[in-house]
């Protein structure tokens, strides 16, 4: 889990803490404000989680350096021969 979906879930948990001190308190201000924070906390942590499924989709991807692979193709020659070559 990276800082962006640590920090998204923080904005979400105290956005909605303030959503709900404001709807007790009849404080249309703090309403508002904590429901901004959550929309912000939810976008973090989206961002967060497009991060880590790039990060992980890289990271099964990746071929070691060391690792070869033999190729063989098959091509006509001019004359219409077969020749193989690697």
């Amino acid at each position: 889990m990276n800082s962006n979906r640590v920090k998204g879930m923080m904005d979400e948990v105290v956005g909605s803490a303030k959503r709900k001190v404001g709807e007790l308190t009849d404080d249309a201000g703090l309403q508002v404000e904590g429901i901004v924070q959550q929309v912000k906390g939810d976008l973090e942590n989206a961002w967060g989680k497009a991060i880590d499924i790039v990060r992980d989709a890289n990271d099964e991807a990746r071929v070691p350096h060391d690792t070869l692979i033999e190729v063989e193709m098959e091509y006509s020659a001019p004359r219409g021969e077969s020749k193989k070559s690697k």
